[in-house]
């Protein structure tokens, strides 16, 4: 039996979260896993119950954290290190960049035989000041020289560790999408429907526009609520919009919805009158997406956002800038419409497009299923990466 140690970051919500779940859980007989992750986040929502849900006993290790910290990280290195002494797996395949460094290192200076890490996003742009970006990329550079295989979920992404940055070399790349069970999406639409506008008074001729996400600076929330302005002064339709998430730009958001003069309430007040309702973390994201209208994405850079793969899963039509790997999970045009990066104008002539135009909102939302249901599903990513330990083993 072929023994694998699968690592992640921390078992927050989102695509890194669900695949490791998936892989671990779905391996074929061949394949024995031992999962770790990190401690979880303050600022976040807990993905535990993805997990538990599957009934997955995971190992935490406290110390490795979100954040850098010398000793946490040389403590988290060390635990790593005794667990693959203990376990001796085969393979070591690590999820996203804190795992993917501690990791890493921890299974080359054991000589675990393979070597494999997940890019689910990078932090090459939009995150940290050029010296701090490189410094990371150097960082990268190296660890990809000691790892036998990495795997990039898009082919944009690809391009991006490739040719932008220069990671490392296109043979060491393969290409593997995320995959999830989406069915969920497609079950009692009505009724979700029915509850989600009922529990924020929603009336039935009012649009609902809603982004999903960590509150954090690389999201770019500001973007929404310029084009949530913008499309309030302009539009025929009655809109409400939700900020579904939470996280450290929380107050600053408020803020800039007060400067704006967007009218705004917390969940826990629910008032009809209002435009803009931030909801904090909601586990039950079919439900919101079943309530929703149009699905928005502002983000600086991304790599595959879950959320844009569920709202097709949920026939909910897209407005996104066009960054990282979106344009290999939607279809332009089809699914979404896709602007600029942080292009004010773009952006909320997009939007305001998609509220007036009843007929387009209504055929793009009979297109997002059939384009994700099978190929970002989990039996493929686990059918995928199956082949990929098979040839890298021989």
């Amino acid at each position: 039996m072929v023994k694998v140690l699968r690592i992640i970051n921390r078992f927050n919500l989102g695509g890194p979260t669900y695949n490791v779940a998936y892989l671990t859980k779905y391996l074929s007989d061949e394949y024995e896993t031992l999962l770790i992750g990190g401690a979880k986040d303050e600022t976040e929502e807990s993905s535990d119950f993805i997990v538990t849900d599957l009934g997955l006993k995971p190992i935490i290790i406290e110390e490795m954290k979100r954040e850098i910290n010398l000793i946490d990280d040389i403590k988290a290195y060390r635990k790593i290190k005794q667990i693959i002494k203990e376990f001796k797996p085969d393979i070591v395949h690590t999820h996203a960049s804190k795992a993917g460094t501690i990791g890493r290192l921890a299974a080359y200076h054991c000589a675990v035989p393979v070597i494999v890490h997940t890019f689910h996003g990078h932090v090459f742009h939009s995150y940290f000041g050029r010296v701090k970006t490189t410094l990371f990329k150097n960082i990268e550079r190296y660890l990809a020289d000691k790892t036998t295989a990495v795997i990039a979920i898009s082919e944009k992404q690809k391009e991006e560790l490739v040719v932008e940055h220069k990671i490392c070399k296109s043979d060491k790349v393969r290409v593997i999408p995320l995959g999830f069970d989406l069915s969920k999406f497609q079950a009692n639409i009505f009724e979700k429907r029915n509850c989600f506008r009922k529990k924020y008074h929603v009336d039935d001729d009012e649009l609902v526009i809603t982004i999903i996400g960590r509150l954090v600076p690389v999201k770019n929330h500001q973007l929404f609520l310029e084009g949530i302005k913008y499309v309030s002064e302009r539009t025929t339709k009655k809109i409400r919009a939700f900020i579904v998430g939470d996280g450290e730009c929380r107050n600053r958001i408020e803020s800039k919805a007060r400067e704006l003069e967007i009218p705004f309430v917390d969940s826990s007040k629910s008032e009809k009158t209002v435009l803009l309702t931030f909801t904090s973390w909601i586990k039950e994201i079919d439900v919101v997406l079943s309530g929703s209208d149009i699905l928005t994405l502002t983000s600086f850079n991304e790599g595959t956002p879950v959320s844009l793969i569920e709202a097709q899963a949920a026939n909910v039509p897209i407005v996104s800038t066009n960054v990282g790997g979106i344009e290999n999970i939607v279809i332009p045009q089809i699914t979404a419409l896709l602007c600029e990066n942080n292009n004010k104008k773009d952006y909320s002539e997009q939007l305001l497009f998609l509220v007036e135009n009843d007929s387009l909102r209504s055929e793009m939302s009979k297109n997002g299923w059939g384009h994700v249901q099978e190929k970002f599903h989990y039996t493929r990513l686990v059918s995928n990466v199956e082949a990929l330990y098979k040839k890298l083993l021989s």
